[in-house]
């Protein structure tokens, strides 16, 4: 790890940005962006000296978060990760994960191979609104949010699967790491492979973690689902499957709805929250008592 630190940091020095890591957290409107190594922060850089250093330029994209085309300065998302990480070829595992966080406790993870496949950028302004140094992001969804600082944009029609490309936006942090070693008490163990709990631990990986925590493990930006109670210890399960499938009927919620789940991914994933009742890990509710 330090080795690798180290290595980090001479080219960072290599292309001129070692001023800009040093006084990043200084850079005004909180438009640092922090690379961290399995839990340990191993670069931060700033807007500016990101920008300069990336090859920095404007493209278009057709947006499936604004509905629209629109315009940004951006990245290229592969020479993002060479800035913060260094040499990804000879210093990381083909099976890694890429966990994007958000200021708002969204967490959003990708392997390494689908982040590095072209037409991926990391957006730091709005082009058609940006002055100085605004980067007037214009706001986003329906909470009308500001997207910034940055945002995580693909050129590629083919990756405007939201479920399958990342496209988080208010990125504050970048880290390379293994869910499964991270996030170490989320997975159904003692199951059979064939069990449908590990189909609907797939759907949650790839749908829930985002905002959501299974023993406190995961995203913050939704509640936390296992513990001290299982979601299924206290909604009807019927009522459940309805609410992930259209959360919108039920009440006003940035949940997004999962209509396309099928049937088999929907018990799989009632069989995962089932499994993971009787799974549960809480050192926070054992501290309180």
């Amino acid at each position: 790890m330090r080795a690798f630190a180290v290595s980090v940091a001479a080219a960072a020095a290599a292309l001129g940005l070692a001023a800009a890591v040093a006084g990043a957290a200084a850079e005004p409107g909180g438009s640092v962006l922090a690379f961290e190594r399995d839990g340990v922060v191993v670069a931060r850089l700033a807007r500016e000296a990101l920008a300069r250093a990336c090859g920095a330029r404007t493209i278009a994209v057709d947006d499936p978060a604004y509905g629209r085309r629109k315009r940004f300065r951006a990245c290229p998302l592969a020479t993002v990760l060479r800035l913060g990480f260094g040499d990804l070829d000879a210093a990381v595992r083909a099976d890694v994960d890429v966990i994007f966080r958000a200021r708002d406790g969204y967490v959003k993870s990708a392997s390494l191979a689908l982040v590095r496949e072209p037409g991926g950028w990391l957006a730091f302004a709005d082009a058609d609104r940006m002055r100085g140094d605004d980067p007037g992001w214009e706001p986003i969804d329906g909470r009308h949010g500001d997207p910034g600082p940055y945002y995580v944009v693909w050129e590629d029609p083919a990756a405007h699967d939201v479920r399958r490309y990342p496209w988080p936006y208010q990125v504050t942090a970048i880290e390379l790491g293994s869910l499964a070693e991270r996030w170490p008490h989320i997975a159904p163990a003692g199951l059979p492979a064939a069990a449908p709990a590990w189909t609907g631990f797939a759907v949650f990986r790839r749908e829930c973690i985002a905002c959501h925590a299974i023993n406190g493990e995961g995203g913050t930006k939704g509640p936390e689902l296992n513990v001290p109670r299982s979601i299924v210890e206290y909604r009807p399960i019927e009522q459940l499957k309805a609410y992930v499938r259209a959360p919108q009927s039920f009440r006003y919620t940035s949940m997004p709805a999962h209509a396309h789940l099928s049937d088999a991914e929907l018990d799989g994933l009632i069989a995962y929250f089932t499994a993971m009742r009787d799974r549960k890990h809480d050192p926070a509710g054992a501290a309180a008592r």
